[in-house]
């Protein structure tokens, strides 16, 4: 019996301990850095930040005291806010388009989660994937079990028969209701449905597996083959079917669009995400301006990081697309169009590494602050569009201020005067922290 009692106190110790381990609060103080909150162009300078677990406790010009905190001396260091992408393909980035020809979605998926990992350490802490099976990836991340960004899923990009996302070979149609689904529909990499009974079918399927937001294509797009440009994709009832399924979970639809007729009617159709637009006139933006609809555009140019295509359609599709990026962004500046930042690198992980030069580029349009602020705090204010089925709800991103997610940078010189160092992340960003959890320390 004193045995028995012996253990039974030993075990409540043991449980009482394991709880109060679980209760602590890890705390980290990183001063003497000059704080860019994600929100106003002047920095706080001189400053201190606590950080207690996974949030942010307190910013402030004075000192600090706390118990047990582990302190970082940022050596005057600027901290900025974790980046986001608002168009990323998980996937996609990081496969060359061969693995997509000859393989299966084990390879796919590895990769992508490998390339999760290099995306987190070019500072992109939260990324919208626009397109992709991407489910168990982000639910490794958030379980600690693999590194990699906060991901808001979108799932398989819907496309209609000879849709941008109809990437079967020329001798898959005719079809039959007998047919099986083509080997990347069925595992989800993207998506196909036709008439309104089975968007709705489709989009429920999709919410079901996860997603925050659909996905959907309404224009013809670049890199496939069977949809010129001008094609207006899915008719008025069907973008409705998508948009309604969205608002029965209280989230939107994103589409793929690029002229002014299939933007109009996506609009008009109840699409909150426009993806692209690159070909859209001034009065087009004003509609979605009117609407609140975002214009989710990215600085995709025939240079240097150009994308490159084997078919000679497509490239001349490309080079049709990226003709108006000049203009898309200017006018929208002017026409005060929400605008957010993207990259949608494509089945090219080198010019993934890229994702940082991508936002360097917006200079040619936007101040240094107008660019921070649009990859942090706007960017942030679209991925609420998602309501209750945004999974990152205990704090604001994109911002640095108390109450808000520990997704920080401490960046080795001052981007707001000198942009390019975002560009150059593996020599600039000296510390890099998601969710309060440091995974790169230079200092």
């Amino acid at each position: 019996m004193r045995f028995m009692a012996w253990f039974i106190g030993a075990f409540a110790c043991l449980v009482g301990f394991q709880v109060g381990a679980q209760e602590t609060v890890t705390r980290n103080l990183i001063t003497n850095v000059h704080v860019f909150d994600g929100v106003n162009e002047t920095r706080i300078e001189n400053a201190n930040v606590l950080i207690e677990g996974n949030l942010i406790a307190e910013v402030s010009s004075e000192p600090i005291a706390v118990d047990g905190a582990a302190v970082i001396d940022g050596e005057g260091r600027t901290m900025i806010p974790g980046l986001i992408d608002v168009h990323w393909h998980t996937l996609y980035c990081c496969n060359p388009q061969s693995t997509v020809v000859t393989g299966d979605i084990l390879e796919i998926a590895i990769r992508g989660a490998q390339g999760a990992e290099r995306t987190l350490m070019r500072g992109f802490t939260s990324v919208r994937d626009v397109g992709g099976n991407s489910f168990a990836i982000k639910k490794m991340i958030d379980a600690g079990e693999i590194v990699g960004p906060r991901i808001l899923p979108s799932g398989p990009p819907v496309t209609q028969t000879g849709g941008h996302f109809d990437y079967r070979p020329y001798q898959a149609v005719p079809t039959n209701p007998a047919d099986s689904q083509w080997y990347w529909y069925s595992v989800g990499l993207m998506a196909m449905a036709d008439g309104v009974p089975e968007v709705t079918k489709r989009a429920r399927e999709i919410m079901r597996m996860g997603a925050t937001q659909l996905k959907i294509s309404t224009g013809g797009g670049v890199s496939s083959t069977y949809d010129p440009l001008d094609v207006r994709q899915y008719t008025r009832a069907e973008i409705e079917a998508f948009v309604e399924v969205a608002d029965t979970y209280n989230t939107y639809v994103a589409s793929h669009t690029f002229t002014d007729e299939a933007v109009r009617i996506s609009v008009e159709a109840g699409v909150k995400s426009i993806e692209h637009g690159f070909l859209m006139n001034r009065e087009t933006m004003e509609l979605m301006r009117d609407n609140d609809v975002w214009l989710s555009v990215q600085p995709l140019l025939d240079d240097e990081d150009g994308f490159t295509f084997e078919d000679p359609v497509s490239q001349q599709k490309w080079i049709d697309v990226t003709n108006g990026t000049d203009f898309t962004y200017s006018t929208a500046k002017e026409v005060g169009v929400k605008v957010a930042f993207g990259t949608d690198i494509l089945f090219d992980p080198v010019l993934a590494e890229r994702q940082g030069a991508f936002l360097a580029k917006l200079q040619r349009w936007y101040t240094p602050f107008e660019v921070l602020e649009m990859a942090t705090s706007t960017n942030a204010e679209l991925l609420e569009l998602s309501g209750p089925r945004h999974p990152y709800q205990e704090g604001p991103l994109g911002v640095i201020k108390p109450g808000a997610y520990a997704d920080l940078i401490l960046v080795d010189g001052n981007p707001l005067e000198e942009l390019d160092l975002v560009a150059m992340p593996e020599d600039t960003f000296d510390l890099i922290m998601k969710d309060g959890v440091i995974y790169k320390n230079e200092l």
